[in-house]
């Protein structure tokens, strides 16, 4: 008897997602953020991490991964994911078009100090969406994550003078070892150049509020 193989195939359609914001853009803002949670988050909960700064100043928008999963076996609690291993390219590509709507809906050109923040997880889609879009802006924070390994140094050559790149990661993260690994592989390739500052403080894997603060503050 012959078993058929399986065959996977494709479809295209129009979807869905929502995204979180916090305050508003007006005249007085300072630093528009937008700040990609980490796995097993949702964004309407993530971007309560940056409510005590100055709500005049600061614009946040925190886009939401679309995978979402039930936590634990009593399914109370939702997470999200951005990726998986699986079909990693297409829904890359997903993500990267969705983050370019909310980028067009949202964020008025005359920004003047445009913060990307992407936190364990987040790291890697605030790092691919900054280098296939060609985001110029004045500060990448890539916190407590890894960095795709298709990334080179040409894929950050646009990047102003101006641009700053922080490595941040805790000396207490119980992944320690992927974080340094992720230090030396950034800048091993040189990925940065005189673009990056790494900065390791006291803690966890865990936002840290009061680098946040401080960067909002400057």
């Amino acid at each position: 008897m012959n078993h058929k193989m399986s065959v996977e195939k494709k479809v295209i359609y129009t979807t869905t997602n929502t995204y979180s914001i916090l305050n508003n853009l007006t005249e007085k803002t300072k630093n528009v953020w937008i700040v990609f949670h980490g796995l097993g988050y949702l964004s309407k909960y993530f971007i309560n991490y940056f409510s005590k700064i100055n709500p005049e100043e600061n614009f946040i928008i925190a886009p939401q991964a679309p995978s979402k999963y039930y936590q634990g076996k009593n399914f109370k609690h939702v997470g999200a994911s951005w990726l998986t291993k699986e079909n990693t390219i297409d829904e890359t590509k997903n993500v990267l078009a969705y983050l370019d709507k909310i980028y067009q809906s949202e964020i008025d050109k005359s920004v003047h100090n445009l913060i990307i923040l992407g936190y364990s997880q987040g790291v890697s889609i605030a790092a691919r969406w900054v280098a296939s879009r060609k985001i110029k802006c004045n500060h990448l924070i890539l916190h407590s994550g890894g960095i795709p390994t298709e990334l080179n140094p040409e894929d950050f050559s646009f990047l102003t003078k101006k641009t700053q790149v922080t490595y941040l990661y805790g000396d207490k993260d119980q992944y320690i070892n992927e974080a340094k690994k992720t230090e030396e592989t950034i800048k091993g390739a040189n990925l940065f150049g005189k673009h990056l500052d790494i900065h390791v403080f006291d803690g966890e894997h865990e936002v840290n509020t009061d680098f946040i603060m401080k960067i909002s503050e400057k």
